[in-house]
């Protein structure tokens, strides 16, 4: 210890004490601040080969993450990790849509087929206009022209059966097209030029993006981007998930041909000979290509996969909002305890850890962080955003998104049970569930406030870096205590008729 008082007890023996804690049973006690919030630096690798800016990465789920929240997630310096639960060939063009996604704003364009009635369209959504195009529902639609709400709000009620088609304007003016990897000030600049109210983004022919004025004018007042994640290539870093099934080995050349930057084999319980054999065979035939193996909890499991040769390691089993792997199989761990763990053992070999589950605010994943992760994970916390996939509904007068754990039956039904095993069993087992959150805005907006509130969690703590605090943490200088229940309800809002909570 830096003083001779005995307050609080270190991790290593807090965490020998036979409970298993979450993050919430935990507390660190405050250290000593010399420094600025801003001078906290967050910069971390997600594996052995891929740094990062900020230690954020995008859950491999079907609500959670393709290729907006992987574009998203790039250019504020984390990444994501591109769900499995598709084809291949699907996989594939979200990692290659994500790569040249430069400008990685998920447009509120509505598009519709040009044999749409005019009074069909009852739905603008917060966008000026509805776009036409044969080819609705793909990730690179193919314009023919747009209806602006202007024009449509003076139509006449005979006008409203004619066809979109036969209505719309045009778009094969070239003043609408620009670059795929132009910047956000060039667009509004482009916007303010030709006075368009709209821009379409094309890369070799094919359009990548539609961006409105109202999407720039929005994300003008979102916090300013810091330093992407990119890679050799000059695109965004996308990660992609596979299973270990022999079935994998082919889908891994093809996102390996889409540029996929690291590959996360999607397991809920990593250490089988599957894994293992997987773990080999892609550090084998791509031996420069990183591999995070996982999920495990243990340090048995991990000292496993670390001889196997992984290049980073997922922790966390069944302490997801919407998994209930803990209650129906009875195995898992309290994800504070599983984080220490694995990550005493992992930075022995200079293996990163990724804290997978349990994230609900910024006081998690400063525990996650400081506990010896060098990553969090984010399934829940990122679900219901713009960026996440799924249209927004009204649920007793909230707007949701949905949000399932890929254990439910309803995501199993897609291709999902390989990650638990179960897509040869006759009998299918829930370990998920599907829910609904609520609409959270970009994480454009909200992840740089979070990570702000992070950095004064490390200043209150005296830790200037993740690394400064891993090393805080093994000298026992950090101290912790855990929290009784009623320790935990007096550190929240607590005693109060109402109130209205506001993150930033």
């Amino acid at each position: 210890m830096a003083s001779g008082f005995e307050d609080g007890f270190s991790a290593e023996k807090l965490f020998a004490q036979g409970y298993s804690y979450t993050y919430d049973d935990v507390i660190f006690l405050p250290h000593y601040i010399d420094f600025s919030t801003d001078a906290v630096s967050l910069s971390t690798r997600l594996s052995k080969r891929v740094p990062l800016s900020i230690p954020c990465v995008a859950s491999p789920m079907d609500t959670v993450s393709e290729s907006h929240m992987a574009a998203a997630m790039a250019a504020l310096g984390g990444i994501g990790i591109v769900h499995y639960n598709c084809d291949t060939a699907t996989q594939a063009s979200l990692i290659r849509h994500a790569k040249s996604l430069r400008v990685p704003i998920a447009s509120d364009a509505v598009f519709k087929c040009p044999d749409h009635l005019i009074g069909s369209v009852d739905d603008f959504g917060p966008s000026s206009f509805v776009f036409v195009s044969q080819t609705v529902g793909t990730l690179t639609p193919s314009l023919l022209g747009y209806v602006s709400k202007s024009e449509w709000s003076s139509m006449k009620d005979e006008q409203k059966e004619m066809k979109i088609y036969d209505y719309m304007r045009s778009c094969e003016s070239r003043d609408y097209y620009v670059p795929w990897d132009i910047d956000l000030d060039k667009i509004d600049a482009v916007l303010e030029d030709k006075q368009k109210g709209f821009v379409v983004l094309e890369k070799d022919g094919e359009t990548v993006n539609v961006v409105t004025k109202d999407d720039v004018e929005r994300v003008k007042g979102y916090p300013k981007l810091g330093s992407g994640t990119v890679g050799p290539d000059g695109k965004w870093m996308v990660g992609a998930a596979i299973g270990t099934r022999e079935s994998d080995k082919e889908r891994l050349e093809h996102l390996v041909k889409a540029g996929a930057n690291v590959v996360v084999l999607d397991s809920s319980q990593g250490n089988s000979i599957y894994q293992i054999e997987m773990i080999k065979y892609v550090k084998n035939l791509y031996p420069e290509l990183d591999v995070v193996g996982g999920n495990v909890v243990t340090m048995y499991q991990a000292e496993n996969l670390i001889k196997a040769g992984v290049d980073g390691l997922r922790v966390g089993m069944g302490s997801g909002s919407i998994c209930t792997t803990q209650e129906v199989c009875a195995v898992g761990r309290g994800q504070a305890t599983a984080v220490y763990k694995v990550s005493t053992l992992a930075a022995q070999h200079g293996v990163p850890v990724i804290a997978d589950g349990g994230i609900s605010n910024s006081g998690h994943i400063v525990k996650a962080l400081v506990l010896g992760a060098s990553t969090v994970m984010m399934g829940s916390f990122l679900a219901g955003s713009t960026e996440a996939p799924g249209a927004y509904e009204y649920r007793n007068g909230r707007r949701v998104k949905k949000y399932r754990g890929m254990g439910s039956l309803e995501a199993m039904t897609k291709g999902s049970d390989q990650r638990y095993l179960g897509d040869t069993a006759k009998l299918k087992i829930a370990q998920g569930v599907v829910g609904a959150v609520a609409d959270k805005g970009s994480v454009l907006k909200f992840i740089p406030y979070t990570m702000h509130a992070v950095k004064q969690g490390f200043q209150d703590l005296g830790a200037s870096s993740l690394q400064s605090a891993h090393e805080l943490l093994r000298e026992k200088v950090l101290r912790l205590e855990a929290r009784t229940g009623a320790a935990q309800i007096e550190g929240g809002v607590h005693g109060l008729v109402s109130y209205e909570k506001k993150s930033f």
